[in-house]
């Protein structure tokens, strides 16, 4: 039995195995517990792995490549498609292998530790970000309730958790000013650790030469010069820059039939966090334009000029992505053109 590609739907105890010859007919199919499949990949010669970039794909690509495989991960929104009938384990496994050998699905570089491991402290840090956002927003809607309400912002957050803290809340019952403490306690611990994740990420982008290059671009700071580095890798995987904007979903939707062809909003495809990142470094960057005129661009002057600024803004993000990676393909770091 001779083996070409082998289709792995992985999970956390289940491995469900579909193996195709060079003709695509299936010649194997297999169910392998988590701690069989390692030994049943190191017996077998050298083949043509394929997965799911899906969680702990990543990890699973890495043993598998160095026991001699040749791994491919594969987008899960495009397996999806080649699925047949009921939804089963050996069914994915069997669409893993078709998508796999169709020429337009492109591959997921793989991860390696040290990417992974920068790209959990972003999502740990998002997941903190979100949580004393809803602390903060618990606290301003039940002050509210009993007529206290300041202005929105960092500022008058701080003000209503000074007024808990104090205790000088008039018309507040005792026992929901003690609740309120709660909250303002948290709050105040998430923001200390987020804080030391901040740190860690910028201890990170310090001792990485691509994202200290990334960090010369406007617009770009340690988190979004992290988060590109770890999460693009071999940006040469990218054609162009254009091909990176589009995979971080930044470019626009097309609906062409016939001789009409129709654009619409960016795709928002790809990697919601690196673009979320990309846009607020865009906006940074409009803000600082708007007061520093000896420094102005006068692409983003006329555009500012005729168009609203959420579109400026990821108009310049698009931009911005195109640089980093001619900063990745290359070894330069970002050079602003002169401006008469």
């Amino acid at each position: 039995m001779e083996v070409d590609l082998i289709g792995v739907d992985i999970a956390k105890r289940v491995f469900e195995l579909c193996g195709v010859d060079g003709s695509g007919k299936t010649v194997l199919t297999k169910r392998l517990g988590r701690a069989a499949l390692l030994p049943f990949f190191a017996e077998l010669s050298p083949t043509t792995v394929a997965l799911e970039a899906c969680a702990s794909a990543h990890h699973w690509a890495r043993e598998l490549t160095a026991l001699g495989h040749a791994v491919r991960l594969l987008p899960p929104r495009y397996v999806k498609s080649y699925v047949w009938r009921n939804k089963t384990d050996a069914a994915d496994a069997a669409a893993i292998c078709a998508a796999s050998r169709d020429p337009r699905i492109h591959d997921v570089p793989v991860k390696s530790v040290d990417q992974q491991g920068v790209l959990a402290l972003h999502r740990v840090r998002e997941l903190l970000v979100r949580q004393r956002t809803t602390l903060g927003n618990a606290l301003r809607a039940h002050l509210a309730e009993f007529g206290i309400v300041l202005p929105q912002g960092q500022a008058g957050l701080k003000g209503l958790r000074r007024l808990v803290e104090d205790g000088d809340v008039p018309g507040v019952p005792a026992e929901v000013l003690t609740a309120l403490k709660m909250l303002s306690a948290q709050w105040v611990g998430l923001a200390a650790q987020i804080r030391d994740l901040e740190h860690a990420i910028v201890r990170r982008h310090r001792s990485d030469e691509l994202s200290r290059r990334l960090a010369t671009v406007p617009g770009i700071g340690p988190l979004t010069a992290t988060a590109l580095a770890a999460s693009v890798g071999d940006a040469h995987a990218f054609p162009t820059g254009r091909h990176l904007a589009a995979w971080l979903g930044l470019t626009p939707k097309e609906h062409a039939s016939g001789l009409k062809r129709r654009q619409g909003g960016i795709s928002k495809r790809g990697d919601a966090y690196l673009r979320r990142l990309l846009i607020l470094g865009a906006h940074s960057r409009l803000r600082r334009h708007k007061t520093d005129a000896s420094g102005a661009d006068p692409w983003l002057t006329r555009l500012t000029q005729r168009r609203p600024v959420p579109v400026v803004a990821t108009a310049l993000a698009n931009r911005t992505a195109r640089i980093a990676w001619a900063i990745m393909t290359g070894q330069e770091t970002y050079h602003p053109r002169h401006i008469a």
